[in-house]
């Protein structure tokens, strides 16, 4: 049986709902009822708080809500301080990480050290700015790499608190646009002028020699191919980029692609060719896969250590089984190596260990970029090993299945990772 409390609040639960009602039927209009439902339920929440014998519970002990406030501060993430009379009274853990254990009891423009922090909490303060909507941006705040974002806000009692808001993640994200805008606008240009520069050479008398006109237009085919190719990697990365968060749609046989891309280089009569070795551990290696985002991964990897690699070494194509339980795509060529110190940025776009090597071989600085995006869209993960002098290795793990070639996938097992 319900106690007397609980039967006072279930009728006074039914009364604020008729009323509502009411005030619906007498003028109609939804927003009077909605405001008498919102305010009544307020009033019995209220109640809520009232013992049955009407005497309302002790108030927290005050050193309970001390504790209480700062194990919910020391849950955000963020630094917080809580400053009064310029000193910090008060710090949550993440400000200590990022400051130190001495910031308690000091000037909270010492305690923070940066000239921007300084006038925001000083002078501006003291001549009475609000600043409660203006963020300040803190550079080199923890490691000179960091960015900050300094708000602001008063307490009811005269204090301020401090949030410091991290935003090297965006500011990173944003210098990362800026520069793929800048060096693609680079990447189009240099072949566009030179385009250009031989078609009003060859307006001019040098194109009545037929020799020299064949050179030229040589030159200037060789220079489109090349925007076409960057073109058309920008639009491959745009839609991967686009497609990364939806799963592959199929089963696919791999066995069957890493013949189908080594049978098309053959085909297409490259010069290395023959020196493509094919070690398959597995005969029967299926994984959920986009084909053709695949076959574009293949093209790339073995196109970059025939590229690299030294003319009549072999180019080791190898499908084993990978301890994780996954399959294991390594390309393995024989070329002069990469430095450790260049092997973390090589996924970035327009990387390039000697550009002007990679320029003259035809590369684009996308397509380890492209690899990169597709491996993450098939939740695997990219191995770059190299040692100077001896060759590189690029390993793709990817998850395997049990289903047909061609059948509809589910969600694959397995996370997305890079390793580098």
């Amino acid at each position: 049986m319900m106690t007397r409390f609980a039967q006072r609040l279930a009728g006074a639960l039914i009364v604020v709902g008729i009323a509502s009602i009411a005030v619906f039927a007498i003028d109609g209009r939804p927003d009077g009822a909605l405001i008498t439902l919102v305010g009544g339920i307020a009033a019995v929440l209220a109640a809520i708080g009232t013992r049955e014998d009407g005497v309302a519970p002790a108030p927290m002990p005050a050193a309970d809500a001390d504790a209480l406030i700062r194990d919910v501060f020391d849950a955000i993430v963020e630094p917080v301080m809580l400053v009064r009379d310029g000193t910090v009274t008060f710090a949550n853990r993440a400000a200590y990480a990022l400051l130190g254990q001495h910031i308690l009891g000091e000037d909270a423009r010492v305690a923070i050290r940066h000239p921007a922090a300084a006038y925001r909490l000083g002078r501006a303060a003291a001549a009475g700015e609000d600043a409660s909507d203006h963020p300040v941006e803190l550079v080199g705040l923890g490691s000179p790499d960091q960015r900050w974002e300094m708000r602001t806000g008063e307490t009811g009692d005269g204090g301020r608190i401090v949030h410091l808001i991290d935003q090297t993640g965006n500011y990173a994200a944003e210098r990362m646009r800026v520069d793929f805008v800048a060096n693609a606008s680079h990447e189009l240009r240099t072949p566009l002028a030179s385009i250009l520069g031989f078609i009003e050479t060859l307006s001019d008398e040098a194109g009545d020699d037929p020799a020299v006109r064949t050179r030229f237009l040589k030159v200037m085919f060789d220079e489109a191919r090349r925007m076409q190719r960057l073109v058309e990697d920008l639009i491959s990365l745009s839609r991967i980029e686009a497609e990364k968060y939806r799963l592959p749609p199929v089963a696919i046989d791999l066995v069957a692609l890493i013949d189908e891309v080594t049978a098309e280089i053959e085909d297409a009569g490259h010069p290395r060719a023959a020196d493509i070795v094919t070690t398959i551990g597995d005969r029967a290696t299926r994984v959920i896969g986009d084909r053709a985002q695949l076959s574009q991964l293949i093209h790339n990897l073995v196109g970059n250590a025939m590229k690299y690699g030294r003319a009549a070494t072999p180019v080791l194509v190898t499908l084993t089984p990978d301890r994780s339980g996954m399959v294991r795509l390594s390309i393995a060529d024989e070329g002069e190596g990469i430095a450790p110190e260049h092997i973390p940025r090589l996924t970035e776009r327009f990387y390039r260990v000697d550009a002007g090597r990679s320029r003259s071989l035809g590369g684009t600085g996308l397509g380890l970029a492209i690899v990169k995006h597709i491996v993450e869209r098939h939740r695997g993960r990219l191995d770059i090993a190299s040692r100077v002098g001896v060759g590189t290795t690029v390993s793709v793990v990817l998850p395997i299945t049990d289903m047909t070639p061609g059948a509809a996938a589910g969600a694959p097992a397995g996370g997305a990772v890079i390793k580098m």
